[in-house]
Parts: C-alpha cells; structure tokens; sequence
C-alpha cells in the first residue's frame, strides 16, 4: 500500500478492483486513503468501464446503542475510523462516467482467519477463558466471511454505482454468549473473562471504545437490490466450525 507503483499497472489492467487492505499502525488511514487514489487515478487514465469497491465497516456508525440503522443512516464515527468517512465520500465522488463506485461496509467479520473473534480461541486456549472488552451484553453486528465474500461478487456484477451497501447478518446474540460459544468451542468450558473498557486500551488502544459498542445494523437493501442472502446463521451456532477454521490458519 505504501509502494503503489509496484501494482498499480496491474490495476490499471483490471475492470474490477476489491480494496480489503488494511494496515493495522498508526499509517493505516493515510495508506488505506493513498490506495484508493491510486486505484481511482487508474481507472480514470482509459474509457473502458471500471468498477471499485471499497471496504468500510459499520463502526461507522458508532454504538447506536441497540437502535436499528440503515444506509440511510448518518454516520456517528468515533475518532479511530473517523478518517475512513471521508475516504468513503472520496470513493462515491468518483463514481461518474466509467467509473463506477460502491462501498460496502460489513460487520465483525468471523470465519476463517477468525478476525476479533479469533481472539477468543486464543485467549480460550491459552488462559481458559474467552476475553472480551466490557460486561459483553451488547451485541455486535456480524457477518460470515463467506456471506461477505458472497456480496462483493454480487456488487461487482450489478450496475449500483455510487452505492453504500451495509453487510450484516441477521444474529442478535450478545457478545457474552458469542464469547461463551468460542470458549466452549476452544476447550475453555464456556468461561469468560470480562476487561473494563478502561483497561482494554492498553492491549486494544482506541479500538477498545468500538469493541464495546452495541450496534444493530441492517442490511435489507443488499438483500432488496442484490438478491443477496446470508447462508450462515451466526456464530453461536457456529463456533465450532469457526473454531476449527482458525485452528486451521494458526497452523
């Protein structure tokens, strides 16, 4: 992200681009804005039809405090993912012409690699008790990496342009009981070990303020639009699975 010019000729060369990057240091807006100018100078530079994608993510939103929002809804942003609202009106600025853009913004994403959800099997495996930030009877807003991955092929082959798409599924449970499946799923018997949040900004810094939030954020339009429909039901039910799937990455 740093050194476009090792990849923006390949950019240049595609009729679509995916940005997911993420550079998780103290540069990560800077880089995350960076790449999406390159990738929009490059589409700009020929008239065959472009399309971007970019990655927000609904802590957007802010903690809606269990309310429900939609795309509609304007954004709330704390300060660490503050930056990434302007990046986002960057990214729909520049849907005109041949250059289409959308933005999609998901949920906690879980599955595979794991996410923050992968830090509960960790901190399961290694102290017996899934960790998290705050008493957990809140509730994130979710998504399978599957069902995600499943929406950006259905964005890049619909003609939206200059859309904002939120991915989440449809799971309310709270993030003690997520916390609770992955700890019984990691061999920690269900425990859980509550941080302040407070205290979590010395291992989490200003992420802790957002891994407390209680969100509730739809995502009907995707399914109006796109016909897109989540398969996975949510983590509770599948925190063994999902277990197994970061096991598998750790090795």
């Amino acid at each position: 992200m740093d050194e476009a010019g090792k990849w923006i000729d390949r950019a240049r060369d595609c009729r679509a681009v995916i940005h997911c990057a993420a550079e998780y240091s103290p540069r990560f807006h800077e880089l995350d804005r960076r790449t999406v100018e390159a990738v929009l100078t490059s589409q700009a530079s020929t008239n065959l039809p472009r399309i971007l994608v970019y990655t927000s993510g609904v802590w957007v939103y802010g903690d809606t405090k269990g309310e429900r929002v939609d795309e509609s809804t304007p954004p709330n942003p704390p300060a660490v993912v503050a930056p990434r609202v302007e990046t986002e009106k960057v990214v729909l600025g520049a849907s005109r012409g041949h250059v289409r853009t959308i933005v999609l913004r998901p949920g906690c994403v879980y599955g595979g690699r794991g996410g923050l959800t992968g830090a509960w099997f960790e901190s399961a495996m290694k102290s017996g008790s899934a960790r998290i930030v705050g008493d957990g009877s809140f509730r994130w807003s979710m998504i399978h990496v599957e069902d995600l991955a499943e929406l950006y092929r259905l964005a890049l082959e619909s003609s939206l342009s200059g859309e904002v798409l939120n991915a989440t599924d449809r799971s309310r449970s709270s993030v003690h009981d997520c916390a609770r499946a992955a700890s019984a799923a990691a061999g920690g018997k269900g425990s859980v070990a509550t941080i302040p949040p407070a205290e979590a900004t010395k291992s989490y810094g200003s992420m802790a303020e957002c891994m407390a939030f209680d969100q509730h954020v739809d995502s009907s339009q995707a399914a109006r639009r796109l016909g897109w429909q989540p398969r996975h039901s949510g983590f509770v039910d599948e925190a063994r699975r999902c277990f197994l799937a970061w096991k598998a990455y750790q090795r």
